[in-house]
């Protein structure tokens, strides 16, 4: 009798989990079509529903901010990884598996991040800004996605100090500095696109690894 319950139970979180996931692309369709302030109602029309079903899958609009966040923080995250070389301890950037030297590293960190600005403008924007919300609490809705983010990059900064000998320490400071560069850099870039993707990346690669090579010691002069 319990197997046949805890079955049903499975079933059931599966297809709630399914269901939440097909909303969330729908509401990514409806911001690419109707831009980052976006209403519920152009949402529920995108998804073939109505806004009761959404307020029952994530409870109320910063549920659902929530939900899209999390989905397009797990593809940065993802790009990121593959840019920076995963295979580390943890899930932790390995720089031996990455084969490139520690400044091409950080560029292509970068560049991903970037990527993500150009290929998707208005959900970053969704996702940044959140429209979505009427109000919040003063805080950066955006925090989680950008936290994951410096997260990754401390990870790699913490690695490449310990392989070099030196104290890691300042990793996680580095990486949240470098990641809150790109984002405000990255916004900018939103407003007055003067820069291709591959001359703003140059720049802040430039800058970064201005201060970053002092304490980074890159065995490949030329890079």
């Amino acid at each position: 009798m319990s197997t046949t319950t805890d079955g049903r139970s499975t079933r059931w979180d599966e297809h709630r989990a399914t269901r939440r996931r097909e909303l969330v692309e729908a509401t990514l369709r409806a911001i690419r079509e109707h831009g980052a302030g976006v209403g519920m109602d152009d949402i529920a029309a995108a998804a073939g529903t109505s806004k009761t079903v959404f307020y029952r899958h994530f409870t109320d609009r910063a549920g659902l901010y929530a939900a899209v966040s999390e989905s397009v923080d797990a593809r940065i995250l993802r790009d990121l990884g593959a840019a920076m070389g995963e295979g580390g301890v943890d899930g932790s950037p390995d720089l031996a598996s990455a084969g490139a030297a520690p400044r091409a590293v950080i560029a292509a960190a970068i560049d991903s991040y970037l990527a993500l600005v150009e290929r998707d403008p208005e959900v970053y924007r969704f996702v940044v800004n959140a429209p979505l919300l009427d109000t919040h609490s003063g805080g950066d809705p955006a925090l989680a996605v950008t936290s994951h983010i410096a997260d990754q990059m401390s990870a790699l900064l913490r690695a490449a100090l310990a392989s070099a000998g030196r104290d890691p320490s300042a990793a996680t400071v580095w990486g949240a500095g470098v990641v809150g560069m790109v984002r405000a850099a990255a916004d900018h870039w939103l407003a007055d696109p003067g820069l291709s993707r591959s001359e703003l990346t140059t720049h802040l690669t430039d800058l970064a690894w201005g201060g970053l090579s002092a304490a980074w010691p890159d065995p490949s002069p030329s890079a």
